[in-house]
């Protein structure tokens, strides 16, 4: 099925890139912030169990999970902000251009950080909506390692200033954070990104209809490009939620 997006872009339905991280309650799901894998178990009642393979009509199974911590997710402002804002309030428009870009981050007083001047130098000047960057190396064990306590590469202040003024509204990047693992409750480039200047009492200008997307994995068979970006949440009333961001080939 082809569709137009905005009069402007023809994409075909049935090809869909899917960057997202499936969530399994096994030791195969990537894990973050020093928690433990998922959990999907049947429910109990006494001697029911929510299975079919233990004699119940239907699974029935709770999950419990951090979107976080847990595989590829989107997050608002809300993450940061001492009021309460919602990805599900904030995330109102769903498809967007797209910018696919390869960076092996730099090695920076010990820790790897995505630069500004590798980011600019990586979109040559063009414009678009939405942001999806790829770490180098692009190891498989992205989609299942823990990261607990390794010291991931990030993201520089400044990148995420130069992101935001380009205008820049959607961020999605293949690892647990956009700052530090461990950087003192800074968040240098959540506030940047968002525009926040103090998450007691939000500025005018901070930009409430903006995302940051983490825990993303696209194949090196993907090709750096432009591409038009699906991103979809579950509706949770929370600062984050699981996601399923798809791209589309122009």
């Amino acid at each position: 099925m082809i569709a137009l997006i905005d009069n402007k872009f023809q994409i075909d339905l049935s090809k869909p890139i899917d960057i997202s991280i499936p969530l399994s309650n096994t030791d195969e799901n990537p894990i973050a912030w020093y928690i433990e894998k998922p959990e999907i178990e049947p429910v109990k009642f006494g001697d029911w169990i929510g299975k079919v393979s233990e004699g119940s009509s239907t699974n029935f199974n709770n999950i419990f999970f951090n979107p976080h911590g847990h595989g590829t997710h989107t997050e608002c402002l809300g993450h940061i902000t001492r009021e309460f804002y919602s990805i599900n309030q904030c995330l109102k428009q769903f498809f967007f251009t797209a910018e696919l870009i390869s960076i092996a981050p730099e090695n920076i007083n010990g820790d790897l950080v995505i630069t500004k001047n590798q980011i600019e130098k990586a979109l040559n000047g063009k414009t678009t909506e939405a942001i999806v960057i790829r770490t180098l190396p692009n190891l498989e064990q992205k989609k299942h390692k823990n990261y607990s306590k390794t010291n991931p590469p990030y993201l520089s202040e400044e990148a995420a200033i130069f992101i935001r003024e380009i205008g820049i509204q959607h961020l999605l990047i293949d690892l647990p954070s956009v700052d530090r693992e461990e950087d003192e409750g800074k968040l240098l480039a959540h506030k940047a990104f968002w525009n926040v200047k103090n998450v007691n009492n939000l500025n005018d200008d901070a930009r409430l209809n903006c995302t940051i997307t983490e825990m993303i994995f696209v194949e090196d068979k993907i090709q750096d490009g432009s591409y038009i970006l699906n991103l979809q949440i579950a509706s949770f009333e929370n600062d984050a939620s699981p996601s399923k961001p798809i791209l589309y080939k122009i």
